[in-house]
């Protein structure tokens, strides 16, 4: 996504220490003790884009005994893990090398039963049982010793281009193949803990529908939301691999339709009532418009953008690819003028004679504007209350026309009444037993979601194209 990066790059380069981003997210809370420096950066890290920790005391529950299972099943029964819920509507899961564990929300609402979950924990041990953080890093560091040595040795440059684009290839092989030997141990460790071993079929195909969800104006999975595709990197076999390793298992003895059914209703008790989405706290997107009652505003973005919230900024890309814009938020000390933040040099070659004050909805302001190499910029600050918000916005040409679009945007910048933040609710998962004569379309019109209400019942709910309900199912709707 080639706007998204160049707004995300510009926003982030040079910026001086005086004014750092500040996260619109919610405050995390303090990190869990006995972490080492290096563990508890990476813990904090993960934190900030995940949203902090979604507290649910059954949740939490559920995985620690889940997780139990699986280390009694496997090879090295000694290990310890300690289990962190994420409160992100992304579907993710990942494991740092000491054995913390991290799983969102978002993953925990998709998956339809505990043998899904399994696989997805399963293969995060995995990850911790192998070694792999620490053989990629010494990869990595063999790879780096070699190119050095090889780049004092050959004089020739299009030598040395060839040897590194081969050391590349190699190591993108061997985090592929690290996945895969990952998602095998998950499925050995959830088969041999008694869950069916088809769990991670099923959810790798529900990862799949649910990607072609998200909002991708050029085709490509957004960076900007990170899932479990995007840092697990999918094949097209991936589905096949786990099927076939799925196929070495016996499913349990105790897997006959009605358990099944039973087994999925009772996983569907268990997260009943999980928040759905986006969590208000951090802000939210409701199809132009973007709220964040906590922080107390609101504003719309311009036709035909798509908007995603993310944990350090919200972005937003026209359809096409031609315009896109960033908002964000900038501690600007109380006694520098917004006119003089804004040619401080966080972004480079503002126009100096098109810097000067404005007012946007009673709060005071400025505006400027930048030129990179293929991109012209439209950059806004406001001042509300002791915060500063930071609107970019970037296109191919900056004409009169796409200028007023942007001056129109920042114009709809305002402060929330205190109802409007009142009813600013989070969606949640509500269980609902199917009744005779309901069908897919029915249920899923009363789906809480801002588009395509079948599409997303059918994700949800493990359900693929041709997929009918059967009369006493229960199912997940999403409602506010």
């Amino acid at each position: 996504m080639v706007v998204l990066a160049l707004v995300l790059g510009a926003c982030g380069a040079n910026l001086p220490a005086t004014a750092p981003q500040v996260s619109l997210a919610a405050p995390t809370p303090p990190p869990p003790p006995q972490m080492s420096p290096a563990e508890l950066r990476e813990h904090e890290r993960i934190l900030a884009t995940y949203g902090g920790v979604y507290e649910d005391p059954r949740l939490q529950a559920m995985v620690e005994q889940l997780v139990e299972r699986l280390v009694a099943s496997s090879e090295q029964p000694d290990l310890h893990y300690q289990v962190t819920i994420l409160n992100s509507d992304s579907v993710n899961a990942f494991a740092l090398p000491t054995g913390r564990l991290y799983i969102t929300r978002g993953l925990i609402a998709l998956a339809n039963d505990e043998s899904e979950l399994a696989a997805v924990v399963g293969h995060e041990m995995g990850h911790v049982i192998a070694h792999h953080a620490e053989q990629r890093e010494e990869e990595v560091r063999d790879t780096e010793l070699s190119n050095r040595v090889f780049a004092d040795l050959v004089n020739d440059p299009q030598a040395r281009a060839l040897a590194l684009a081969k050391s590349k290839l190699t190591l993108a092989s061997y985090s592929q193949m690290q996945e895969l030997a990952a998602d095998a141990i998950g499925i050995r460790l959830a088969a041999r803990a008694g869950y069916d071993p088809y769990g991670a079929v099923r959810f790798l195909a529900s990862l799949e529908r649910n990607s072609e969800l998200k909002p991708r104006p050029d085709g490509a999975i957004n960076p900007a939301a990170p899932d479990f595709l995007s840092s697990h990197p999918a094949t097209p076999d991936r589905i096949a691999h786990a099927l076939a390793e799925a196929r070495q298992y016996k499913p349990p003895a105790t897997d006959s339709p009605q358990q099944i059914t039973e087994a999925h209703n009772a996983y569907l008790t268990k997260i009943d009532g999980i928040v759905f989405g986006e969590d208000p706290s951090e802000g939210l997107v409701r199809g132009r418009r973007f709220l964040h009652p906590r922080l107390g505003f609101t504003f719309t973005a311009p036709e035909g953008f798509i908007l995603d919230n993310t944990a350090q900024a919200v972005l937003g890309v026209q359809r096409g690819g031609d315009a896109a814009l960033r908002l964000d938020l900038v501690r600007v000390p109380a006694e520098q003028t917004l006119p003089a933040y804004l040619s401080s040099g966080w972004i480079e070659n503002v126009d100096p004679s098109s810097i000067h004050d404005v007012t946007i909805s009673g709060f005071p302001g400025a505006t400027a504007t930048a030129k990179g190499d293929n991109w012209d910029f439209r950059l806004y600050t406001i001042r509300f209350g002791s915060d500063v918000y930071r609107f970019i916005f970037a296109s191919k040409t900056l004409s009169a026309e796409s200028d007023r679009t942007f001056r129109e945007c920042v114009g709809s910048f305002r402060r929330m009444s205190v109802g409007e933040m009142r009813e600013v609710k989070p969606a949640h998962l509500k269980v609902v037993r199917v009744a005779p004569g309901e069908t897919v379309d029915k249920l899923a019109s009363r789906m809480a979601v801002p588009d395509r209400q079948v599409e997303r019942f059918r994700v949800l709910n493990g359900l693929s194209p041709n997929d009918q309900l059967k009369p006493g199912t229960e199912v997940k709707i999403a409602v506010e």
